[in-house]
């Protein structure tokens, strides 16, 4: 099975502290993690900032419990769209957009949700867990992102920090695992602080609670995660596709051709 990984820690401006969750993750027995740098257009117009190697932050990253190998930290950049006009930005072809590891979306709205899971080019779709959803989810949205390789990311500490929040975790998480029948999920702390952190077979029991079965809501921590990780880096390589149709019909003409003409051709 494919390592765990936390898709969604906090990239606050207090190197410290993510140095910490960093450390944290790893003793969890996390091998990847996303540093998550948020936009959200509501508050004000941001640019988008190249992101930082994880590299020159911290020279030295902690060690995997129980391997020998350092935590691998990927860049994540997360865009919070409440108006379709939002979405001009990941339609262009900005160059910084491209050099994040993981795109995802959070959309507020029906109309946005649609938008990101028929035509965005992201890696993961955030879904809501902090308040009621205030729309009810689709299936041929659902179905077209997944058949496009797109994860839905639900996050796991608003359920542990709150009653109120819990009950509205499990409830739209059940909501979506109706229509997406546990397929592409992902599940993420977004933990500000280490002790916000839970272990990765901890995180597969609340999954559980979301209406996932006990293989998915391993998958969720583990194999989906990096599927994701793989989904962004074709994004970021893959300029185009090459088709090989004229080779095919080359051959399969030599296939129909007679046996006396080919004679005569090879004569």
């Amino acid at each position: 099975m494919a390592g765990f990984a936390d898709l969604n820690v906090p990239h606050g401006a207090d190197r410290k502290a993510v140095q910490s969750l960093l450390e944290a993750a790893a003793h969890l027995g996390y091998s990847a993690v996303a540093l998550n740098h948020i936009i959200d257009f509501k508050e004000k117009k941001q640019e988008i900032a190249k992101p930082v190697s994880p590299s020159e932050l911290f020279p030295s990253l902690p060690i995997v419990q129980g391997t020998s190998k350092r935590l691998k930290v990927l860049t994540r950049l997360t865009l919070v769209v409440s108006d379709p006009s939002h979405c001009n930005l990941l339609r262009s072809t900005s160059t910084n957009i491209r050099l994040y590891d993981i795109i995802a979306v959070f959309p507020k709205t029906e109309k946005l949700f649609h938008i990101a899971c028929t035509t965005l080019d992201v890696d993961l779709v955030c879904i809501n867990v902090t308040e009621k959803l205030p729309f009810y989810f689709r299936r041929p949205p659902v179905n077209m992102a997944i058949d496009r390789g797109i994860y839905f990311e639900l996050l796991y500490t608003p359920a542990i920090k709150d009653s109120t929040m819990r009950r509205y975790t499990i409830s739209n998480a059940i909501s979506l695992m109706q229509i997406c029948k546990g397929k592409n999920i992902v599940i993420s702390s977004a933990a500000e602080r280490p002790l916000e952190l839970r272990g990765p077979y901890d995180v597969a029991n609340l999954g559980l609670l979301f209406g996932l079965s006990e293989g998915e809501a391993k998958a969720a921590v583990s194999t989906n995660c990096r599927a994701t990780m793989l989904h962004g880096e074709t994004r970021k390589s893959a300029c185009g596709v090459v088709y090989t149709v004229k080779k095919l019909h080359k051959i399969e003409e030599e296939e129909t051709v007679p046996a006396c003409k080919k004679a005569k051709t090879q004569a």
